[in-house]
């Protein structure tokens, strides 16, 4: 396997640089989808890595139940540094599934509770609280997905804002943008070098819910009203941590963006532009990535497959 086993480890440094050019210069919802699929991919191949790593230190432990094989200096000899870096990552890889175990609970704790309070209200698409503070958010899942907003909050706002937060909340839903911002949290708990890539999609989900919802009530204006107001007045929501949902994100670069030109949706930029250039070495630096850890894993089980006794 050699330096290939531990490539996919620091590959995800290749995008940083479109994490945030992306956010940019790509239309909203390219950005989400490029974002996510690289940091899915990289997520996945260095937690590969990983586990290969640690069942080379897991078989120099003493007492292990692994085949006596697995711990002869033929196999050790696959990987470079095998002393420290196979006993390292036993605790790094059961850092990563506690973490995103942990982050895999809590978001479906958070929208279990969720369901269970508005069980009994009515209204199939939208749920109105009778509460004093205002907030708003989308609740996916359940028997139907359905938008939550407080009377405080639609006090707040114009009838043309309102409508425009209906909008913005009901894209969130339709593009079901919560698994887009799940797949990303878990992504940087199981590598942190994919963190930039976390909030670039945080961002850019929420973009993308801006231009539908402008889309929809056909004013880019009232759209960004209904969001400065909304994020001036709003104290949070209960259910702050469903995957990012609730969270507003860049308010101010939001709004100006709305009150500027649509995006443009267009396919890649060209390699020739400096968006472009980052785009494709993320792409070079995920597919390096991916081949690095089925290398990697080809050989390992190869190997271990030859330094079993029959």
């Amino acid at each position: 396997m050699g330096v290939f086993v531990f490539l996919p480890l620091v590959l995800p440094l290749t995008a940083w640089p479109i994490a945030r050019l992306a956010e940019q210069h790509l239309h909203p919802r390219t950005a989400t989808r490029l974002l996510t699929g690289v940091a899915a991919v990289m997520a996945v191949c260095s937690t590969v890595c990983l586990g290969l790593l640690m069942v080379v230190g897991t078989a120099q432990l003493p007492g292990n139940p692994l085949p006596d094989g697995w711990s002869d200096p033929e196999v050790r000899a696959a990987v470079p540094f095998d002393e420290v870096a196979g006993k390292v990552a036993i605790p790094a890889l059961c850092a990563v599934l506690a973490a995103c175990g942990r982050s895999l609970w809590r978001h479906g704790r958070v929208r279990r509770r969720a369901h269970r309070a508005l069980a009994g209200l009515r209204g199939t698409e939208a749920a109105v609280l009778p509460d004093d503070v205002p907030y708003a958010y989308a609740l996916p899942g359940g028997r139907r997905d359905r938008v939550v907003v407080t009377t405080a909050m639609l006090d707040c706002l114009e009838p043309a804002e309102r409508r425009a937060l209906f909008a913005h909340e009901r894209a969130h839903l339709a593009a079901r943008h919560h698994r887009f911002l799940l797949a990303v949290q878990l992504a940087a708990r199981a590598n942190p070098f994919l963190r930039p890539l976390r909030t670039a999609v945080a961002y850019t989900a929420e973009r993308w819910a801006d231009e539908d919802a402008a889309q929809a009530v056909g004013s880019r204006r009232t759209v960004a009203r209904a969001i400065g107001k909304a994020a001036l007045v709003s104290r949070g929501t209960p259910v702050a941590t469903l995957a990012g949902l609730a969270a507003a994100g860049p308010v101010p670069r939001r709004v100006a963006a709305l009150l500027g030109p649509a995006p443009a949706v267009r396919r890649l930029p060209s390699l020739f532009t400096l968006v472009g250039l980052a785009v494709w070495g993320a792409a070079a630096g995920t597919a390096v990535s991916a081949m690095s850890s089925a290398n990697s894993a080809v050989t390992m089980v190869l190997i271990l497959y030859a330094a079993t006794p029959l």
